[in-house]
């Protein structure tokens, strides 16, 4: 691209942030979840389970996500430190497409030894950051053998993804944007202040994958972790410190304006 086709290239995206990244559509999202609770424990929870099951129709993902906070008494981290055998029956007929209830009561074991035994998801996230690293990777591939260690199903662990064995990994970089990015806008959370929300990953799906080929901003054909390192690369040229707002811009052109 040449210079003057990133300046206009910028100038239009960053129209389409401004549009995208309001109050006004936080009702219509999955990050709905979290901005029901003020707690920072209940933020994560929340968040991390909302974004599990985020795929799919979005009406969708939302009755079911509310309904893993209902089962949770609307309380998920006193429920995560707190429960027993016995309270995850109501878990029984939970489901969404196929992260069931033996999913689900899985990473409720596993939530529930983050939060118990090992200080809760931030604190086990920065314990694979390291100084010279220049995105998440090793971050997300550190986090996910921590939570998936112990004898929980193991089949559950497909719906963790792994960016180390090629996976876009969207939800989890969804998550992340969500826990680091903070605007003036309000949507972003912003509640893990020590990690700059420039080591972001942009989530990739068949949507923002679209819109960025369109856009020039990634020529790899396969949604897979290569993909979205060049499209945050692409992204980071036109904000290096926050490269991931881009995401409302991409995600709203594909999902809103069908571009």
């Amino acid at each position: 691209m040449k210079a003057i086709d990133v300046d206009l290239l910028k100038e239009f995206l960053d129209d389409k942030v401004r549009l995208y990244n309001r109050p006004d559509f936080i009702s219509l999202d999955p990050i709905s979840i979290p901005h029901s609770f003020s707690k920072k424990e209940d933020i994560e929870i929340s968040g991390f389970l909302a974004a599990t099951i985020a795929w799919g129709q979005r009406p969708v993902i939302l009755r079911n996500a509310r309904l893993l906070m209902q089962l949770m008494d609307d309380a998920p981290h006193d429920f995560i430190m707190g429960f027993n055998k016995a309270d995850l029956k109501r878990f029984n007929k939970f489901r969404h497409r196929t992260f069931n209830h033996i999913d689900c009561i899985s990473f409720l074991y596993h939530l529930s030894d983050v939060y118990r035994n090992k200080g809760g998801i931030e604190k086990i996230f920065l314990e694979g950051i390291k100084k010279d690293q220049t995105d998440l990777l090793q971050s997300i591939t550190t986090w996910r053998k921590i939570f998936c260690s112990g004898s929980h199903s193991k089949r559950s662990e497909k719906h963790f993804s792994d960016p180390s064995r090629g996976s876009a990994a969207k939800r989890l970089n969804m998550f992340l944007r969500w826990m680091i990015r903070k605007d003036k806008a309000g949507v972003d959370f912003g509640i893990w202040k020590s990690i700059s929300p420039a080591l972001l990953s942009c989530p990739l799906d068949v949507h923002s994958g679209r819109v960025a080929r369109k856009l020039g901003l990634l020529k790899r054909t396969q949604d897979d972790w290569k993909a979205v390192a060049e499209l945050t690369q692409s992204l980071r040229k036109l904000d290096p410190n926050d490269p991931v707002k881009y995401d409302f811009a991409l995600f709203g052109l594909g999902v809103s304006e069908k571009f």
